[in-house]
């Protein structure tokens, strides 16, 4: 059996995950993952889970975060969520 990275969990039905570094990690589940490897936003503390923002290379989880952290900068962010295609 494998042993979960983030958690210890030893499990039968772990999962590989290979990062562009070339690291690899065993996982039981996402949630372990995501607690393991997603980014965390600058603003709010939360994890990345999905686009998020980027702002000279800060990583925020939303446009709302990335407005607020950075007025000057986080204004060129456009959260479209909701917006009509084209």
């Amino acid at each position: 059996m494998a042993v979960c990275d983030a958690c210890g969990n030893e499990y039968a039905q772990t999962f590989q995950v290979r990062t562009a570094e070339g690291a690899v990690y065993a996982f039981d589940s996402f949630e372990c993952a995501v607690y393991r490897l997603a980014p965390v936003c600058q603003n709010c503390g939360c994890r990345i889970v999905g686009h998020g923002a980027e702002v000279s290379g800060r990583f925020y989880c939303c446009a709302h975060c990335a407005r607020t952290a950075d007025a000057s900068e986080g204004a060129q962010i456009r959260d479209t969520v909701g917006a009509p295609a084209g």
